[in-house]
Parts: structure tokens; C-alpha cells; sequence
């Protein structure tokens, strides 16, 4: 199945470099180009493509609050967003995530990692840069300090729990299903029901809660 992009940034070479990129791709079709957030958020509203690469830094609406107006916890059918910047700013990493964004990046990250990143989006995974996660989740472990970690509504069953270990690993679900000899759906169901008790939007919040949890450790 193709997936579908739409891709924001206000700056004209970068974003017909990105679009040449992913365009490029087997399987992927850029169906659309924004120049800011507000143009953005419109047309991914009347596209609905499957994944929506947004800048950080667009005039008018930037990417953390278009990525809001689409994938926020109050939006009742979410796009999935993946959110790349030249920035590697702690604020923009958490506001991102918070504002309901699947995957967080550097444009200096790379052709390869951004087809990933795109290809994990699709699939309801969700990629941050590898430089920035270990410290994105000491940041969110050092916020956190003296509270209690979130209970989930029923107790996680023993393949939900390690579903959940996989997850905070990195793993994506072809691989989950490859490491714990189940299949793809089976992976799927089991991350649903995880996000049902933990009352988590994404795969991201998953994460957090088992680095919260001791569950995995840096």
C-alpha cells in the first residue's frame, strides 16, 4: 500500500528536497506541499494523507501547533505527524511528542532514517532521532522525580508485559512479532490493549512509562 505524505516547511529547497526524497521512495506518494502551519493543517484536513512531515519553525502556525490542531488528544480521528528540525532543542522535542507527534527529527538525520521514521509513522510506531532519545528520556524521568508512575486500569497481562519491553527497546512491530514468535496482529492487539490500561495516546508514552516504572532502565 502506498503511504500518502504531506510535507511542511517554509523554506522552499527543503522542502522540495524532502518531497524529491520520499518521492523517490517505492511506496511512498507526496500528495501535497505546505509553506506554513496554517496552510499545513488545511490541506492535511482535506487530504487526510497517512503521514504528515511538518517543520518546527513555519510562519503562522508552527509545526507543534499545527501537529496540535491534527493529532492532539482532543482530535477525535488523529493523522499521524512526524516533526523534523534543524533545532536540537529539549522544548521542541517534549512539545512536540506532547502535541501527539510519531517520531521527532534532525534534518541532518538523513535520507535513510527519514523513510524509517515515515514508514514507522504509517504503521502507528513511532521513531525519535537516536541522539536525542536517551537524553529526551532522562529529561522526562527527571521531571517526574516524586511522583508516583501512573497505574494502568487492570494489570498488565505477562505477554502484554513483554510487549511492553520490546516497545521501550525500539523495536517496531515486524520485529516484536519476529522476537516474541507472534504475529503482526497479535502485536498489534496486545499494543492496543496497553495504551487501553495505561491510558497512553502512543507508542512514545508507552516508553516513558516503562522507563518511569524501572521497567527498563538507560
Amino acid at each position: 500500500m502506498t503511504i500518502r505524505v504531506l510535507v511542511a516547511d517554509d523554506q522552499e529547497l527543503i522542502r522540495t528536497g524532502l518531497s524529491m526524497i520520499l518521492g523517490a521512495q517505492p511506496g511512498i506518494e507526496v500528495v501535497g506541499q505546505a509553506v506554513d502551519g496554517i496552510e499545513a493543517v488545511a490541506l492535511a484536513r482535506r487530504l487526510r494523507p497517512d503521514v504528515c512531515l511538518f517543520d518546527i519553525r513555519m510562519p503562522g502556525l508552527d509545526g507543534i501547533a499545527a501537529t496540535r490542531e491534527l493529532a492532539g488528544p482532543d482530535v477525535a480521528e488523529p493523522l499521524a505527524v512526524v516533526v523534523i528540525t534543524t533545532f536540537d532543542l529539549d522544548e521542541y522535542v517534549h512539545g512536540a511528542l506532547k502535541a501527539g507527534a510519531r517520531g521527532f527529527l534532525l534534518k541532518d538525520a538523513g535520507p535513510e532514517l527519514l523513510v524509517q521514521a515515515i514508514h514507522a509513522a504509517a504503521e502507528g510506531d513511532a521513531l525519535i532521532a537516536p541522539r536525542i532519545t536517551a537524553r529526551l528520556l532522562a529529561a522526562f524521568s527527571d521531571t517526574r522525580l516524586g511522583r508516583p508512575p501512573v497505574q494502568p486500569v487492570e494489570p498488565l497481562t505477562s505477554r502484554e508485559e513483554e510487549v511492553l519491553i520490546t516497545v521501550a527497546r525500539g523495536r517496531t512491530n515486524s520485529e516484536i512479532a519476529a522476537e516474541l514468535h507472534i504475529s503482526l496482529s497479535t502485536v498489534k492487539t496486545h499494543l492496543a490493549s496497553v495504551m487501553a490500561k495505561l491510558g497512553a495516546r502512543n507508542r512514545v508514552e508507552i516508553v516513558m512509562w516503562a522507563y518511569e516504572t524501572g521497567r527498563v532502565t538507560r
